[in-house]
């Protein structure tokens, strides 16, 4: 019986994923071996010695401290594109509300003397409706920052509406160059992008490369009368700097998830309340997923959307497996294996993978080992955990 300790209100149709048959789900656990969550800021000491892995509902992980699990071999999960059909919806329903002055007239209609007649409004609206005109989008150039699951969207979203869509991402996996339209014009640096977009749509991850990086210079290459929308994360983007550009009409709309008491009650800013993932799909979508992954490595030690562990799968060829986590250092893997020999072990299937300075190992053994064996394992320099699965539970 696996143990998992939820921290959020997860959706119900993601923790049905978890038969109780296998694993006992509580937010109220001490000792699980795993960890279930969404927005919750988890401490370093909030993951005891017993937890092996953490899943974010989610595609951000900065509440979740990776160094720090790393080091002690705790595989921290997310879920890629669960949310992205939610995001890429509120992307557009920002474009749409920055090219007309949709807001401004719902509010002009709103405020009028409520004694007005039937008779009066209709010729009312048409006299003023001219002070809330604005464009199409069809016909204008969007840059997406960033093509990964959520941008790629965003690049068929745009090409969908008739505009022309120039995208730039230096770190592109092939798997999102192969979801990506053809008709998308790859740009050699972002700056190019700005110069050429009338709308820029931001979909990178918080790094140290990327913290701030809209900001008063990158901001300096923006067309005139440019639109940036940012569904992504609060500190990609040097608030400061933006009303500075707003203010100067280097830039003519800011549409943001991520309200700052600096955007507020600005004309020149559409402001939501980080509602790009609040809807009731992309939770199940996203619960879905993370329990999927948990259940996966908890039964299989098979890995799957790690942000810090190589991903690798291995079906299951016997019903005795190792997991090793270990530094990725020469010499390990074969001291481990030296290890089984010597105990007559023989391994019936091993798959190795590697993600910068964490190698991971997933070995099928004819037989059980002792647990003496396992401390032995355990005892080789650099490995930093080990774990016995024996006959599958979950199917």
């Amino acid at each position: 019986m696996y143990k998992v300790r939820t921290y959020n209100a997860i959706s119900a149709k993601g923790l049905d994923r978890l038969s109780r048959d296998c694993f006992e789900v509580s937010s109220e656990i001490s000792t699980p071996d795993a960890i279930l969550l969404r927005s919750f800021k988890l401490s370093t000491s909030d993951i005891g010695p017993s937890v092996t892995a953490i899943a974010r509902a989610g595609a951000g992980v900065n509440n979740i401290p990776i160094d720090a699990c790393t080091d002690r071999g705790v595989v921290v999960f997310n879920t890629p594109g669960a949310n992205a059909n939610a995001v890429k919806e509120l992307v557009a329903a920002g474009m749409l509300l920055a090219s007309r002055d949709i807001v401004g007239g719902m509010r002009f209609i709103n405020e009028l003397a409520p004694t007005i007649s039937a008779e009066d409004m209709g010729p009312l609206m048409e006299a003023k409706k001219k002070q809330f005109a604005g464009s199409e989008l069809q016909g204008k150039t969007l840059g997406v920052l960033g093509l990964g699951a959520i941008g790629s969207l965003i690049a068929r979203l745009g090409l969908d509406l008739g505009m022309d869509v120039v995208g730039y991402d230096p770190a592109i996996s092939i798997e999102a160059a192969w979801r990506l339209p053809s008709s998308v014009r790859k740009m050699d640096n972002m700056q190019s992008l700005f110069a050429q977009s009338d709308y820029v749509s931001l979909h990178i991850p918080v790094l140290e490369s990327t913290r701030g990086i809209i900001n008063a210079d990158t901001l300096s290459y923006f067309k005139k009368d440019a639109c940036l929308l940012n569904f992504a994360r609060e500190q990609i983007v040097d608030t400061p700097a933006v009303v500075n550009a707003l203010e100067s009409n280097a830039l003519r709309t800011y549409v943001t998830d991520f309200p700052h008491p600096l955007l507020r009650n600005r004309e020149d800013t559409i402001l939501m309340p980080h509602i790009g993932a609040s809807t009731a799909e992309a939770e199940e979508n996203c619960a879905i997923m993370a329990a999927d992954q948990i259940k996966a490595f908890l039964d299989h030690g098979n890995i799957k959307n790690a942000v810090n562990f190589p991903a690798i799968e291995l079906e299951r060829t016997t019903d005795s497996r190792l997991t090793v986590t270990n530094r990725n250092a020469p010499g390990t893997l074969s001291h481990i294996l030296n290890v089984l020999g010597d105990a007559n072990l023989n391994v019936a299937d091993l798959l190795n993978k590697s993600r910068g300075d964490i190698a991971y190992n997933l070995i099928d053994l004819n037989t059980a080992p002792s647990a003496q064996l396992l401390d032995q394992i355990c005892a080789v320099e650099g490995v930093i955990n080990v774990r016995y699965l024996g006959k599958p539970c979950a199917v």
